[in-house]
């Protein structure tokens, strides 16, 4: 039986230079390989003119540089690009390009399925498989970015896919060094989100060990409702999880915390919701994502109307905070947030690869 081949994209440019030294190949060389691979987009190694040819050669013979093939492409009328890509095992990861102006930003998913249950979420209904390896979250990046138009560039990239990240913290770790090192994909700090729906022991880690924007999936000001909504609220109930936020350091006006807020009917989306809300966060550098809720087949919930989804946004904003209406990109694709699920109905534009 053929032995498995290495995977370069399970390695940050740090663990890459010390697998290099392990077998005998010169450590700079993982600089090199990664400015092919992440910077210029090559993955064929024969292709990777700077280095040997014998060295090329032994990179073709002995590793592998991708970890998802291709299994369909959907294009929404709003210009979102879902992408369904295929593991190894046949497990199906989702990826959504959203352009807006002169930004693209790539959501990209941790797990096959999601563990949370959240119950506004069709991932969540889907149940949990596994995580993803470091080199099936970075090869999204890879693969989406094939998508891309000419004159567009990818400028973000968020944790905000299939899965809750912090529960696959290793991998997710490992990839964002990655996204954030100059010879990797070279993108900024403030230019990589990674979301939680509250995961409070991994938390300061994260922040800890890579400067990226911190999202938390919030959805309600009260345990009562969030128990509900996040049942992962009976394991981190909002005082634990509002004391690991106010005791973080690295929480500052400069880098606030992201929440994010589906607004949902009849269940979130009152006046005195909005004033618990700001209650709640009072004090915390914060910005607000409120978020109508995208209804799918597996949620007996819906969206508010436009007019509670204004007065609700307009509440906080005279509460005094920065809010964000994100509105719905790609729904027609089953692309929006809370929607990824794998589903097979073929839209009005879809293409196999």
């Amino acid at each position: 039986m053929r032995e498995a081949r290495l995977q370069l994209q399970d390695h940050s440019i740090e663990s890459l230079r010390a697998r290099f030294a392990e077998q005998g190949i010169e450590p700079w060389r993982a600089e090199q390989v990664a400015g092919w691979l992440y910077g210029r987009g090559i993955g064929d190694p024969a292709q990777w003119s700077d280095l040997p040819a014998a060295l090329r050669e032994r990179f073709a013979a002995e590793w592998e540089w991708h970890a998802l093939d291709w299994d369909l492409v959907q294009r929404s009328a709003d210009g979102t690009v879902k992408g369904r890509l295929r593991a190894r095992d046949g497990a199906l990861v989702e990826s959504v390009l959203i352009p807006e102006g002169a930004r693209t930003t790539l959501c990209i998913s941790t797990q096959v399925g999601c563990p949370l249950a959240c119950s506004f979420c069709a991932t969540g209904a889907l149940g949990f498989t596994r995580n993803l390896t470091v080199a099936e979250i970075v090869d999204q990046v890879c693969r989406m970015r094939e998508q891309l138009v000419p004159g567009q560039r990818l400028t973000n990239v968020v944790y905000m896919g299939m899965g809750e990240p912090l529960l696959n913290l290793p991998a997710v770790l490992e990839s964002a060094r990655l996204l954030l090192h100059p010879k990797g994909f070279a993108l900024g700090p403030r230019k990589v989100t990674v979301s939680t729906a509250g995961v409070v022991p991994k938390i300061a880690t994260l922040l800890a060990s890579v400067p990226v924007n911190l999202a938390v999936s919030l959805h309600a000001a009260t345990d009562a409702v969030r128990d509900e909504l996040v049942p992962l609220n009976r394991r981190f109930p909002l005082a634990a999880l509002m004391g690991a936020l106010r005791s973080l350091e690295t929480v500052t006006a400069r880098r606030p915390v992201f929440f994010e807020y589906t607004l949902i009917q009849g269940v979130n989306d009152a006046p005195e919701d909005a004033r618990r809300l700001a209650r709640l966060l009072r004090g915390l550098p914060s910005k607000l994502n409120v978020i109508p809720m995208n209804a799918h087949e597996d949620s007996p919930h819906r969206p508010p109307s436009e007019a509670v989804l204004t007065r609700f946004a307009g509440d906080l904003v005279r509460l005094g905070f920065t809010v964000t209406v994100r509105r719905p990109r790609g729904a027609d694709i089953d692309a929006a947030c809370g929607q990824l699920a794998g589903r097979g109905a073929q839209p009005a534009v879809a293409s196999r690869v």
